[in-house]
């Protein structure tokens, strides 16, 4: 029990409170917004690492996070804008989405890719099963879908966000992009339980009633 409640207390404690909690002590205290936001980002790479810690493993998608976090490190380096800074993790959002809508053809899209990972953790058994299910039409439609859906919403965050950095305070923008992106992901979450589980009925009901109607042997 403690297991699966310690990723969502991770998340809530790191990487959406600390990011805002440390942004408006530091620049209470007269700190500088830009150094302020690289601050904040302590709490995403402490998450990462407790994570890592307790799995005793380091995946893809923690790599990807680091990468992003190295990213605003490079562009505080180089940029004394805060709102840059804010604008890069809707670009980056923005990209992500934009690569998924490109796999949505291919006989990979990104979700497929995404589910194999979590439906099988890296068991090769488990694996082969996943690949073998693209052979249906179905399923190939239920992740095309599912990729679709996810690179859309990215896509439509990414646009609102980037807008939001130019039209709102930098603290608010801090919220913002603290509390988003975590909401915005939970409900593409459930959104993508509830779609697999109706195809995954659906199949099931297409499969009793072709048996039904398979004439028996004499």
């Amino acid at each position: 029990m403690f297991g699966k409640i310690l990723p969502w207390v991770l998340t809530l404690l790191l990487s959406i409170a600390f990011p805002v909690v440390v942004y408006d002590v530091a620049t209470g205290h007269g700190i500088g917004e830009v150094p302020a936001l690289l601050l904040g980002s302590i709490g995403p790479a402490l998450e990462l690492a407790i994570t890592a810690v307790w799995r005793r493993r380091v995946d893809e998608f923690s790599v990807v996070v680091l990468i992003f976090l190295a990213l605003g490190v490079v562009t505080a380096l180089f940029f004394d804008d805060p709102r840059l800074l804010l604008l890069k993790e809707s670009a980056v959002t923005g990209l992500f989405g934009l690569v998924m809508l490109v796999t949505v053809p291919t006989s990979r899209p990104l979700m497929f890719l995404f589910g194999r990972r979590f439906a099988t953790n890296g068991d090769p058994e488990r694996v082969a099963w996943w690949n073998g299910l693209w052979a249906y039409p179905g399923f190939r439609r239920t992740q095309r879908g599912l990729t679709l859906m996810w690179g859309l919403t990215f896509v439509v965050e990414a646009v609102v966000r980037a807008v939001l950095t130019y039209r709102l305070p930098v603290a608010t923008m801090v919220v913002v992009n603290a509390v988003v992106p975590p909401v915005v992901i939970g409900l593409l979450a459930v959104a993508t339980f509830v779609w697999a589980m109706r195809a995954r009925r659906a199949g099931e009901a297409r499969r009793a009633a072709a048996e039904a109607t398979q004439v028996p042997a004499t």
